[in-house]
């Protein structure tokens, strides 16, 4: 109802939305116009051309657009713990986390959805890919548990300002960085660092595994075929530890007593 109610005081000034969302799409487009540029003077990146490099910014961009959509206001939470207006979230019957990703909805951020979904389309229709059954099924799974895994990270930051309170930024770090970092093929960066984002913040099942698999490219680090398949057990996996570590941070919260 939350949600409901913002997208109904958005959609009052409708002019304004068609603005924002225009804004918003332009403004997540200057990340694919930097890689147009990089292309206009290479061949390959890392091994990989323009439309497989867009496959992944497609993939990385709409997965993260729905989960920013969906669940992107639990940044403001800092803000809330510091002024004290969590304790209005408290009082209410329904659950906190809800009452967060709903606050102030933005439909405006379906400008992110779009772009991505726009350059995951022109990278299918340029490139050629032996279709099977699973490379077509793995398609939207890459993509429904994308969005998981990276709601499943904003979640978790969001319960580490319960003790930081003011970490929006580090935050940030993880979900924009994260997606900044997914746009561009894992041959470019050091295999400590793809090590870090498959172990430890399994990133990398959002598409660089299951995209190596679609377009019949070795993975840098030479696991088994399985893993491309692999993420809607990883985004399971990740939305646990996630609600765990929310509701930790949830019980150990104090009011500011104002």
């Amino acid at each position: 109802m939350i949600a409901v109610m913002w997208i109904r005081s958005t959609m009052a000034y409708r002019a304004s939305f068609v603005m924002t969302t225009v804004a918003n799409f332009a403004a997540t487009a200057l990340d694919f116009v930097a890689i147009l540029l990089m292309f206009s003077r290479v061949d390959a990146l890392g091994g990989y051309t323009l439309p497989e490099v867009a496959f992944l910014y497609g993939l990385s961009g709409t997965a993260f657009g729905l989960a920013d959509l969906t669940i992107g206001s639990m940044e403001r939470l800092g803000r809330r713990v510091r002024d004290g207006t969590l304790d209005t979230l408290l009082v209410r019957p329904a659950p906190v986390l809800a009452q967060l990703a709903a606050d102030r909805f933005a439909l405006r951020r379906l400008g992110r959805v779009t772009q991505g979904a726009l350059v995951l389309g022109y990278a299918l229709t340029s490139l050629d890919i032996a279709w099977t059954p699973l490379k077509l099924l793995l398609m939207p799974v890459m993509v429904v548990s994308g969005a998981a895994i990276f709601s499943a990270v904003f979640v978790a930051g969001a319960a580490f300002q319960f003790v930081a309170q003011d970490a929006s930024e580090v935050q940030n770090a993880f979900t924009y960085g994260g997606t900044t970092l997914l746009q561009y093929p894992p041959t470019v960066f050091a295999k400590e660092l793809v090590r870090g984002v498959t172990f430890v913040l399994p990133l990398a099942f959002v598409n660089w595994l299951p995209a190596t698999y679609v377009l019949g490219r070795p993975y840098p680090l030479d696991l088994p075929v399985w893993t491309a398949f692999a993420p809607p057990l990883v985004a399971v996996g990740c939305c646990a530890l996630a609600g765990a570590a929310w509701r930790t941070g949830l019980r150990s919260y104090r009011s500011t007593g104002s």
